[in-house]
């Protein structure tokens, strides 16, 4: 049986940052619209920052929560502004999920989708339809929540989540802030994407992807 593995963990976040990384350039542009350009640097430097912080920790003593729990704390130290301290929330939910185990089985990964959403929610306060990264980490967790009820296949699952994440940032587009920064532009704001929400989004893509990559490994 394939499983997650603390080491596992440290891949993941090299394929985080990794698509931060490329990702960067374009979030800068979307928050230029609406913010203050920053967001494409900041998810970039975070996600470098916690995946640096997994893998020089990474000689097999952490548990996955440990993992978790110290990605967040990189994370939130690299990140300022709202993002960190959301993103932090998000990864310690996930940690408390996982807790002591050094290794889950793999099916147990959409786990981190509805985790990390919930992480946010509480953390943030905030619903869909508020044009922030809920409007895609929201229909990302339903969607796992369905996949799971409906007895769907890891990876299916994970690509399910990643269609709805980008459709529900997408749909941004057409909203008006109402949290933020961008909420000062009021109606100004229709038309533009959330920047928060279309990294969300990539994250979640890049999840989907480090996992069909992981599992081609274990089948080869």
């Amino acid at each position: 049986m394939q499983t997650f593995t603390r080491h596992d963990l440290s891949s993941l976040f090299r394929s985080f940052a990794a698509r931060m990384v490329d990702e960067r350039a374009r979030l800068g542009v979307l928050d230029g619209e609406i913010g203050d350009a920053d967001h494409g640097v900041a998810m970039a430097g975070g996600f470098e920052a916690a995946a640096k912080s997994l893998v020089e920790t990474d000689n097999g003593s952490q548990t996955l929560g440990e993992g978790f729990s110290l990605a967040a704390s990189a994370l939130l130290n690299a990140v300022g502004a709202t993002t960190g301290p959301l993103y932090a929330s998000a990864l310690l939910r996930v940690s408390a999920a996982f807790g002591d185990a050094r290794e889950v089985p793999f099916e147990r990964l959409p786990e981190i989708i509805v985790a990390m959403c919930e992480g946010i929610e509480e953390r943030g306060h905030g619903k869909s339809g508020d044009k922030t990264m809920i409007d895609a980490w929201s229909p990302a967790s339903h969607a796992v929540r369905l996949g799971l009820e409906k007895r769907m296949e890891t990876l299916e699952i994970l690509n399910y989540a990643a269609q709805k994440a980008n459709e529900g940032a997408t749909a941004t587009r057409a909203m008006m802030a109402t949290r933020g920064r961008a909420a000062r532009l009021g109606p100004r704001s229709i038309g533009h994407l959330d920047p928060g929400a279309v990294s969300a989004a990539a994250l979640i893509d890049a999840l989907a992807t480090w996992a069909a990559y992981a599992a081609s490994k274990e089948d080869s």
